[in-house]
């Protein structure tokens, strides 16, 4: 296995029977729902919420049962990837363009379980790219009202155009330097008209798994070093 698929499939035994599950989005937490879907297919009784369109077509390629935040307003655990992972376990999230919803799954998880590879971890998130998903109309504006905060912004394309989220918004990838206080950006962030949601998740993952070359670390708050 690959340091992605490691820490993909190790995250699948913290699913027990009768959880309920969100199921995150991207390239390393797609081989945990991959696992998932076989041990459901072998007898594991769970119900998920997925964080994206595309993690919603897996899951009911792999026959995991769905479910509605109306049916389950609570998750015992929500497993997801991260585009950067610091020591204190403050997040950067959104390089697929899930942030929005992946946010909102994880806010409603008893339990927020991160999955990366080893190249996932930094020190800090100084010259590192910040989503922000803004609402379309009048987007410029609000990149103004960024840049005019210190971040350093391009819209994200896919195809010719701007890449469109699953809500119908848009992404600034955004750099800021230095970032001294990761939960002050983020709440500066928010507070700016035109702003949906970043991809600073501030305080809320509870165990970091993640793949190296040797094998699989597991991390929990506790913990102090990478």
């Amino acid at each position: 296995m690959d340091k992605k698929q490691l820490a993909g499939v190790e995250a699948a035994n913290y699913v027990k029977d009768g959880m309920k599950v969100g199921l995150g989005t991207g390239s390393t937490v797609y081989y945990t729902i991959t696992e998932l879907g076989r041990r459901v297919a072998a007898g594991l009784n769970i119900v998920g919420i997925p964080t994206s369109a595309a993690t919603e077509a897996l899951a009911k390629e792999l026959q995991i049962p769905l479910t509605t935040f109306q049916e389950c307003p609570r998750l015992d655990l929500t497993i997801d990837g991260a585009d950067a992972v610091t020591p204190d376990f403050q997040l950067i999230k959104g390089g697929g363009g899930a942030l929005l919803r992946e946010k909102l799954v994880a806010a409603a998880s008893d339990k927020l379980l991160i999955v990366v590879d080893d190249g996932k971890l930094y020190d800090s998130f100084a010259s590192l790219s910040i989503p922000i998903e803004v609402v379309p109309f009048a987007w410029e504006t609000t990149a103004r009202r960024i840049a005019n905060s210190g971040g350093k912004w391009t819209l994200r394309e896919r195809d010719g155009g701007p890449f469109v989220t699953d809500n119908h918004n848009y992404i600034l990838d955004t750099v800021f330097e230095p970032v001294a206080n990761p939960g002050r950006l983020q709440d500066v962030l928010k507070a700016m008209t035109g702003v949906v949601e970043t991809g600073l998740f501030i305080d809320m993952a509870d165990v970091v798994i993640v793949g190296r070359g040797d094998g699989v670390q597991t991390l929990s708050r506790t913990d102090t070093n990478f």
